[in-house]
């Protein structure tokens, strides 16, 4: 059996319930563009060869999205970096990226650059061009 792995797709993530939402909200989450293989999982070495193209916009209510880049960390870790002129620390965490599958109705958890750890649920994984 072999795998579309450097098949980039679009995965949109939008809050889940939580305490403030108890119905989770459409119009929080995230929006991005990450080698995806089969399975669900980011291929680290089609990020390496694609990551100029591996691109996030945040989109949170009321406030002005946020748009940057999918970075791997030290250890293997994936975070989203921001290219916010002032803010060092606006990198977002993502929980268990590396293990987690980006399949639609799963459920991923991003520590956000105010420090709290968000739960999210995939909305969507489609082709892109």
């Amino acid at each position: 059996m072999t795998t579309n792995a450097t098949s980039l797709k679009r995965v949109r993530l939008e809050l889940a319930r939580d305490h403030d939402h108890p119905e989770g909200s459409r119009s929080h989450g995230y929006d991005f563009i990450a080698p995806i293989d089969d399975n669900g999982h980011i291929v680290a070495d089609e990020w390496k060869r694609l990551r100029d193209r591996c691109r996030v916009k945040r989109f949170w209510a009321s406030e002005q999205d946020m748009v940057g880049h999918i970075v791997r960390k030290p250890g293997g870790s994936w975070a989203f970096h921001y290219d916010i002129h002032g803010e060092p620390d606006a990198d977002e965490s993502g929980y268990r990226f590396d293990q987690h599958a980006f399949k639609r109705g799963e459920y991923v958890s991003i520590r956000e650059h105010d420090g709290v750890l968000r739960t999210f649920r995939v909305i969507s994984v489609v082709e892109t061009d």
